[in-house]
This record gives structure tokens, C-alpha cells and sequence, in this order.
């Protein structure tokens, strides 16, 4: 793979469901080495965007347009004997539901393994003993005892780490986190996130994180794209995003985290609205129903244009983000 081409290239993706177009024309690249934060409230298309990579939509969801590259290889042109090859090898996904993603009649062990097994080719004890190492690194005591377990037997947040281990297991080149600290408490969290970091550090693994918490995005991500009603609204450096967001949507939710350093007891603020129900979108931008700086301009669909280095926003008023509380 050539050392510029990204790891990951999604082009004007499209996903459709019962005739409406539920992921609108997303594009997202992710480098080696780099963490691409996906934010947005519950119901903006995030993880089906994700889930589309490896071609594991729902049976009611159709993916209409579009290219996902895998270092310049084009995974939504590949057979499904090809894509076998690649999931849990080179691209692996932590899902957002731990206990309905791990297969309750197997061993928790057993799981973390079956990656090692299918496109390493180790032996019994060989990926035994990795497994058991892998667990250990995601917070897992007495690992030995709990590779003997089966889901039903583990919490929610052990089924969430035994998920990661088998995720991580093979060193992806491209490794999918839909929500990968559900359930964790803060420790845990703590630890996932090391890991992760060390991941694209030690393999040059580039990762790409789903999540609505902008604490995670702060402290993980290198790039964010924020997604607002199937479409990525701003996309950047985390930096950037954050010090001077250059969409209405991005900025209200910027406001939403709460503040530790400031008064004990304060209002939380929140965004007006709630995301409107796919195919009910307003014409033009999809957000102007709630933006505060909505006027005629906004029933055309803005463009997503360059703000600044790396940083481009689809907005008519971004000049005028700064303005808003």
C-alpha cells in the first residue's frame, strides 16, 4: 500500500432503507496511525455507516452508492468468500451490544481465539496462551478462569471486554469501535482507551470510533466528523473542532458537555428539537428546523466546503457560529 493512501476510503456512500436514504452521500478517510471520531446524537446513521464497511447492514437496509476502499482494495465490490478474509483479520469491529454479539454457545475463550485460529493458523495452545494475554491487557482478572466462561455467565461490561480482546487480537489494520466503552466503568475505560492508542501506535492500526461522548473524542480522536441526518455536516482536526467550530450543530453539541470546572449546580444545556425520523427531513439542511441561525438561504442544501486547513463544513452561515451562546 502506498504510504499516502489512507487505510480507509469511504466515497459518497449511500444507504437506503424502506425508500428512504438514511446515510446520505458520507465520505470518510482514516489514515494509519490516526483515530477518526464519527459523532452525532442516536438516529444520525453513525453505525450503519460503520456496519456498511464489511457489508453487515440489517437485511432492511441497502447500500445504494458509493465506494469503501481498504488500502486502495474495493471491499463493497468484493465477493462475500473475499470479505470472509478480511473480517476479524484485517478490519475487526467492537459492536455497540456486547451480549448480543457474542455467540452464547461457545466459551468466552473460545472467542477471542477463533480469529487466531481462522487467519493466523495457530495451534490449540498457541492461541490459547494469546488469548489469554489479550484478555489480561483488556482488564480481564483471573483470565484463565473466565476463558472457560460462556456470555451468560459474565456481566455486561466482562462481554464488552472479551468483545475487544477478540477485536484487537489480530493487530487489524482497520479496527471499527461502535460505542467501545458502553458499560465500562471508568477504570475500564480508562484501559480500552490505552489500548487503543497503543494500537495505532505499536501496528500503525488507523481506528474509527463511533460515540456520542465528546469527552472520548477529546481525549482520543486525531479527526472528527460530525453527522447529522445521514450526512457528515463538519469533519476535521479534533483541535480545530473544538476551539473553532464552523457548523451550528457542532457547536450546540460542543455545548452540551457539561464543564467541571465550572458552578456545582447548573443547567445542562441541550440541543431544541430532536432528530427527525429518516425521510421526514426538512429540504435543504437537514439541521435548520433546530439551528438558531436558520433563514431562507437554508432550504438549498449547503455544500460541504474547505474552512480551514483540512477542516470543511456544510454550512450557508458558518461565518456566523461564533455568535451562537
Amino acid at each position: 500500500m502506498n504510504a499516502a493512501e489512507p487505510v480507509l476510503a469511504m466515497r459518497d456512500v449511500a444507504i437506503e432503507i424502506g425508500g428512504a436514504r438514511v446515510v446520505d452521500g458520507v465520505s470518510i478517510t482514516a489514515s494509519a496511525g490516526r483515530i477518526v471520531a464519527l459523532v452525532g446524537e442516536s438516529g444520525c446513521g453513525k453505525s450503519l455507516t460503520a456496519l456498511s464497511i464489511l457489508r453487515l447492514l440489517p437485511k432492511a437496509a441497502r447500500f445504494t452508492g458509493g465506494t469503501v476502499e481498504l488500502g486502495g482494495r474495493v471491499l463493497s465490490a468484493m465477493s462475500e468468500e473475499q470479505l470472509a478474509g478480511v473480517r476479524g483479520d484485517e478490519v475487526a469491529i467492537i459492536f455497540q451490544e456486547p451480549i448480543a454479539s457474542l455467540n452464547p454457545l461457545m466459551r468466552a475463550g473460545e472467542q477471542v481465539e477463533e480469529a487466531l485460529r481462522l487467519h493466523r493458523g495457530l495451534g490449540s495452545a498457541e492461541a490459547r496462551r494469546e488469548a489469554i494475554a489479550m484478555m489480561t491487557r483488556v482488564g480481564i482478572s483471573d483470565a484463565e478462569r473466565r476463558a472457560e466462561q460462556y456470555p451468560f455467565e459474565l456481566s455486561g461490561g466482562m462481554c464488552q471486554r472479551i468483545m475487544i480482546a477478540a477485536a484487537l487480537i489480530c493487530r487489524p489494520k482497520l479496527l471499527i469501535a461502535d460505542e467501545p466503552t458502553t458499560a465500562l466503568d471508568v477504570t475500564i475505560q480508562a484501559q480500552i482507551l490505552d489500548l487503543m492508542r497503543d494500537l495505532r501506535q505499536s501496528a500503525g492500526t488507523a481506528i474509527l470510533v463511533i460515540t456520542h461522548d465528546m469527552g472520548v473524542v477529546a481525549d482520543l480522536a486525531d479527526d472528527v466528523c460530525i453527522m447529522y441526518g445521514g450526512r457528515i455536516v463538519e469533519s476535521g482536526p479534533v483541535d480545530a473542532i473544538f476551539e473553532e467550530p464552523r457548523h451550528p450543530y457542532t457547536k450546540l453539541l460542543l455545548a452540551t458537555i457539561p464543564k467541571l470546572d465550572g458552578p456545582r449546580k447548573v443547567d445542562l444545556k441541550t440541543i431544541a428539537g430532536v432528530v427527525p425520523a429518516a425521510g421526514t427531513w426538512p429540504d435543504g439542511c437537514r439541521f435548520r428546523n433546530r439551528c438558531p441561525l436558520a433563514d431562507e438561504a437554508c432550504a438549498t442544501v449547503p455544500p460541504l466546503v474547505e474552512v480551514g486547513p483540512d477542516h470543511d463544513t456544510a454550512c450557508w452561515h458558518s461565518t456566523r457560529v461564533a455568535e451562537l451562546a
